[in-house]
């Protein structure tokens, strides 16, 4: 494995979250807005904001996502497993604003099959930092290759972005379409198009289906 298909966590020092400095820049940016008639209201904001971010909107960065896809159980099955309508909410990197929507990931398994939720706790881990679409889609792909060194991972995303429905071009129908290939998906057209095929709506919940012809190729 390179370093550029090393998952990021393995790459560089894991980003440390400190509230204290969290609640301080929170306190910042609203004396930057100086709105009398709430002060009473916004005593406590900072203290909130802190606790909201460093617990929930980015906890991701207290979890391994590979610990998560550690265990899982031998397997000679060799069957596409495909978890659709994973529901994830990120926070874009440029404007601190959130994306949302599902995730659609599959793989084929190597030596060992892995949980089906620990697929959607995975997702999570890694959507609860800041982020980018793009980068987010290629190291949940990573993640899963590294951990359960299947014979091929495949990833699609498809998320609202509030920096383009809410600002700027305010397209508020828009929705952003990602993709990430390892391994055989990556190789094989027809395995992309058959991953594509199985894609449900997003309602969530778990297909394992057995290779078909069109998984062969």
């Amino acid at each position: 494995m390179t370093r550029e298909q090393q998952p990021a966590r393995t790459r560089r020092r894991r980003a440390a979250l400190n509230p204290a400095r969290l609640m301080r820049g929170a306190r910042l940016f609203l004396s930057g807005i100086d709105e009398p008639d709430l002060a009473g209201e916004l005593r406590r904001t900072p203290a909130r904001v802190a606790d909201a971010w460093s617990r929930e909107i980015l906890s991701g960065y207290g979890i391994d996502p590979l610990r998560i896809l550690a265990t899982g159980s031998p397997t000679r099955e060799r069957g596409m497993v495909v978890v659709h309508g994973i529901r994830f909410v990120s926070v874009c990197v440029h404007h601190l604003l959130p994306f949302y929507g599902t995730a659609d990931v599959a793989y084929l398994p190597g030596r060992r099959l892995v949980g089906l939720s620990k697929i959607a706790r995975a997702v999570d881990a890694l959507a609860h930092r800041l982020q980018l679409q793009e980068r987010l889609t290629r190291q949940i792909t990573e993640t899963i290759a590294s951990a359960l060194e299947p014979c091929g991972v495949a990833c699609r995303m498809e998320a609202e972005h509030l920096c383009m429905t809410i600002r700027g071009t305010r397209k508020r129908t828009a929705r952003v379409v990602t993709t990430a290939w390892h391994g055989r998906f990556e190789e094989s057209a027809a395995l992309r198009s058959e991953f594509l095929r199985l894609r449900a709506p997003a309602t969530g919940g778990a297909t394992r289906r057995r290779r078909g012809a069109s998984a062969r190729a």
